[in-house]
């Protein structure tokens, strides 16, 4: 469908079942059920009257007739009911009109994980791990039976078995197999996860493994029973709005393009303003400011106190090297991320702001916890787009306002390839220095794998940037476009800024000099 990349969701007759059509790589049915409870959430929520039909998203969204995808209604409302509680930002198995109530008045919850199993939902993925396939040809040597320390193997009809409950997945069967005959196979989850973060459990569902765990996202992603979901705050959000707080929407660069293709900056501001939003930043310019503060950073200790830095915009790569290499932990930037810089800028403006983070990162979420000073709630772009569902905005029907960009081309392009990087050349550059020798990374192997060779010296490489999402953060978990038709759009935009340096008479320029730009 080219009428329009991005269709929002629309209330058929009297009942809940939302549609959200997007120019994405691929809509399943798993995304259908969370958009069609964020959604359903939202709109109860806006109208105020979300306890008395919290029930109605459940009953509406898994009709007696609507077509299974489980094995019973039971199941699907069950599974439902999970991502009900995870939507609302709470634990899961709570009966969820005394969650909705808990949602409406009590603080969040930050003790909770931002990404979760749905016990309900997890199949248990009962796949045996490693598989005798049809290459089997009963040779004489029998060296899978002779190698298995549990002597698992045996020898029916000609062909190798294994049994079950004797394996214990060593792999020893396959490696030593002549022929190639066993292979190995992987859940999606844990295959997803580049750190090992996931695993199953004694009972076969899946577990996150917290201490490992750098909140990517990919492994919600990859599970296709949709067992594994984040938390949301869009209720809580939603309710600082309806109570008259001064809530600040804080965009990430790569906004451009997620809410349509024919759906201007202009618009969406204007959309954000009609559902109550009391400002609206574009973290391009905390982006600016990051560029500034680190660029200096970066010339007081490299190559003077340390080899190498890395930057530190991207919350899910700065805890893979807090967590899996903890000795190059000194490396990482100590100024804050644009999301960051940027929320620290509005409190100081407006002390008593809400702040709320839209982007197309799960692992802002995390981040948002660790600064809190700066950052109150975090939104997805796939939250925001339900969120102005629920309200029956739509922004490709308004008009555009008058709208001018503070940042530079610079830090609009920070979520493109070597976006940090450009910018930090380009910052050394208006400051006749000599450019970084830099080395960029995208997905979370490649990060881990790439650090691995700089903290050993066999990559030369004078600054790092990292990005824990293969495209980078135009291509994050909670985006809606798709990453080439973000950037190209992004590009365009850049190239149209009004401000061609991160210098000179910038918002950026001024509010670094009143903001407290470090880690703490």
């Amino acid at each position: 469908d080219h009428r329009d990349l991005h269709s929002f969701p629309t209330r058929r007759s009297s009942d809940l079942n939302f549609t959200l059509e997007v120019y994405h790589m691929e809509l399943t049915e798993v995304t259908k059920f969370r958009r069609a409870v964020l959604t359903g959430l939202a709109r109860f929520t806006w109208q105020g009257t979300l306890p008395e039909h919290i029930y109605d998203i459940l009953y509406s969204v898994v009709t007696e007739d609507s077509p299974r995808v489980r094995c019973c209604v039971h199941k699907e409302r069950a599974v439902l009911k999970n991502r009900i509680n995870m939507a609302l930002g709470l634990t899961v198995g709570l009966n969820i009109v005394e969650a909705s109530k808990i949602a409406l008045t009590e603080p969040v919850n930050k003790a909770l994980p931002i990404i979760d199993v749905l016990p309900e939902a997890c199949d248990q993925c009962p796949i045996d791990k490693f598989l005798v396939t049809d290459a089997c040809r009963h040779c004489v040597a029998h060296k899978c039976m002779n190698k298995c320390p549990k002597k698992a193997i045996t020898i029916h009809q000609n062909r190798a078995y294994i049994d079950k409950t004797k394996c214990i997945e060593c792999g020893m069967c396959k490696k030593v197999c002549p022929y190639g005959a066993i292979i190995e196979i992987s859940r999606p989850c844990e295959r997803s996860c580049a750190l090992n973060a996931i695993h199953a459990g004694a009972d076969r569902k899946a577990k996150i493994d917290t201490s490992k765990c750098v909140e990517c996202g990919s492994c919600r992603s990859a599970c296709p029973f949709g067992a594994i979901d984040e938390r949301s705050n869009i209720v809580q959000i939603i309710q600082a709005i309806r109570a008259g707080q001064r809530v600040h929407a804080l965009l990430a660069p790569s906004f451009i393009g997620q809410m349509g293709f024919k759906v201007t900056p202009p618009q969406i501001v204007a959309a954000l303003k009609k559902m109550g939003f009391a400002a609206i930043e574009e973290v391009a310019v905390g982006a600016d400011m990051t560029a500034l503060h680190e660029t200096k950073e970066f010339m007081e200790k490299v190559p003077a106190r340390q080899k190498y830095m890395t930057n530190s915009c991207c919350p899910a790569f700065v805890a893979l090297i807090q967590k899996h290499l903890p000795n190059e932990a000194d490396k990482v930037s100590t100024t804050v991320s644009p999301m960051v810089a940027c929320g620290r800028y509005v409190k100081s403006e407006y002390p008593e702001a809400v702040t709320v983070f839209i982007g197309p990162c799960i692992a802002k979420k995390g981040e948002a916890r660790k600064f809190s000073d700066a950052i109150d709630y975090v939104l997805t772009f796939e939250e925001l787009a339900c969120m102005m569902a629920g309200a029956e905005i739509d922004p490709a029907t308004l008009a555009s306002e008058s709208y001018i960009n503070q940042a530079s081309g610079f830090g609009i392009s920070f979520p493109l390839l070597k976006g940090v990087q450009g910018a930090l050349n380009h910052t050394l550059e208006e400051l006749e220095e000599t450019q970084v020798q830099a080395h960029y990374a995208s997905g979370l192997e490649a990060c881990l794998d790439d650090m691995k060779k700089l903290a050993s010296g066999k990559l030369p490489c004078q600054y790092f940037e990292g990005m824990a999402c293969v495209n980078g953060c135009i291509d994050g978990p909670g985006a809606l476009a798709e990453s080439g038709l973000v950037s190209v759009l992004i590009k365009k935009y850049a190239s149209e800024s009004q401000h061609k340096t991160v210098h000179g008479d910038t918002t950026a320029v001024k509010a670094v000099k009143k903001v407290d730009m470090e880690v703490r």
